[in-house]
């Protein structure tokens, strides 16, 4: 199995635990220096960056978290100077203000080195001819990823998300081997081939790298299934530098971290509490070598558990088990915790439906009430009445078997639903 930077990648933990204290060193002092939000953060706390002795003593830095950037917006948190910023991206964040990326050239040269490592984990070379349907702008997917392709030497094909039949035509014409994007639109595209009567298999298309939200199990064998390439998941975060924070490699045992960049705990939702390796818990990272936007143990909200033993692939980097669900996408409905993942894995496995969905809370006087939106399948082939309101029972059944409470279904036309990055799974109107 190819390996880009075999140096780092496969360096022995002993050597990758000392690089990673002298790299939070830096940071730390750059951080406390340069942002006055650290500055504050530290002396509240009475702390000193000479205090961080040890990766150990980590845990003394109280968190970062979103609201932290979005009220830093726009340049609060930089530790450069404007002048040396050279990019900027904001995040696609679904209330309140975005939160800033920022990148100076050396970020930029990380960032490509650390995207051609997910692609070569994910099988990519530099004979590869890569379509790209993450959005180009100011979301970091669609850039993020471009410059990474570009760096290992592969053919690239800057899409952009939408145009479906475009995506299709540039498929065929210049014999795509390797998609990048989301995988709820790569499904979607192969719902529209089908349409179109494109067999997949007369595609050039070999390997496929989705990232940018949550998906399951259930969908990677559909996505492999149906558009005859192998499926890997990569963990994107936009505020932390976008793509290239952990990626699967071919041997499929879990996301590699990209540690000697980043360096991840993983702590219990509620009390903070740093929890041992095999645990479930909330992701949190600190950047290591990011100058434009340090973060020091900053709270993904995503849940996920850490293995730090070698891989059959030869990395000996750490890896993080795929993200399903987020602390912040679990919501409660007469007390019971319902995570859109679950309700995901049931329409993946029925027929007549796609797993393309929206939750909907809603409170009737003091009672709250669940609905779900889902988009029935393109080639469904009834008309009636009678068995459209069949469906929805069935998928009521089987949501109350997973979720221990009856939801109120509602079946609606396909491709009505958000997709990809504008694709918010859940609304609670309760909260407006």
């Amino acid at each position: 199995m190819a390996v880009w930077s075999p140096a780092y990648e496969c360096m022995p933990r002993q050597e990758l635990a000392q690089l990673q204290l002298e790299r939070l060193q830096a940071v730390v002092n750059r951080s406390y220096r340069n942002v006055a939000f650290y500055h504050r953060l530290f002396h509240g706390m009475g702390l000193q960056p000479e205090d961080i002795q040890s990766l150990e003593h980590l845990t003394a830095i109280p968190f970062t978290t979103k609201a932290s950037l979005r009220d830093a917006y726009p340049y609060g948190m930089l530790g450069v100077p404007l002048r040396e910023v050279v990019r900027l991206h904001v995040s696609t964040g679904t209330a309140g203000k975005p939160t800033v990326c920022a990148y100076t050239r050396s970020d930029l040269r990380n960032w490509s080195e650390l995207v051609a490592r997910v692609l070569t984990g994910g099988g990519v070379t530099k004979d590869d001819v890569v379509q790209i349907f993450f959005n180009y702008g100011l979301f970091t997917g669609g850039f993020g990823i471009h410059y990474g392709a570009e760096e290992i030497g592969a053919s690239v094909i800057p899409a952009s998300s939408g145009a479906t039949e475009r995506q299709i035509t540039l498929m065929q014409d210049f014999r795509t081997t390797a998609l990048v994007g989301n995988a709820s639109y790569a499904l979607h595209l192969a719902q529209v081939m089908e349409q179109q009567d494109v067999v997949s298999s007369t595609l050039a298309l070999r390997v496929g790298l989705f990232g940018g939200e949550p998906w399951s199990e259930a969908m990677r064998a559909e996505l492999e299934s149906r558009l005859h390439l192998k499926a890997s998941d990569n963990y994107v975060v936009s505020e932390v530098i976008g793509p290239g924070i952990a990626f699967e490699c071919e041997a499929g045992h879990g996301l590699h971290l990209n540690e000697d960049h980043f360096l991840a705990e993983i702590v219990d939702p509620e009390s903070g509490e740093v929890l041992p390796p095999g645990t479930q818990g909330e992701l949190v990272l600190t950047t290591l070598t990011k100058e434009a936007l340090p973060l020091l143990r900053y709270r993904t909200r995503d849940l996920t558990s850490l293995d730090p033993q070698p891989c059959p692939c030869g990395r000996t980097t750490a890896r993080i088990a795929r993200i399903s669900r987020r602390c912040d996408d679990m919501i409660i409905v007469r007390g019971v915790s319902v995570f859109p993942s679950q309700v995901e894995a049931v329409l993946t496995e029925m027929e007549g439906v796609q797993p393309h969905y929206q939750i909907i809370v809603d409170r009737a006087v003091a009672l709250d009430e669940l609905e779900v939106l889902v988009e029935v399948s393109p080639d469904l082939a009834t008309d009636s009445a009678a068995a459209l309101l069949a469906l929805e029972r069935q998928i009521t059944a089987k949501l109350h078997a997973t979720l221990n409470l009856t939801p109120r279904v509602r079946l609606v036309e396909a491709h009505t639903l958000p997709r990809g990055e504008q694709a918010h799974r859940v609304i609670d109107r309760r909260q407006s």
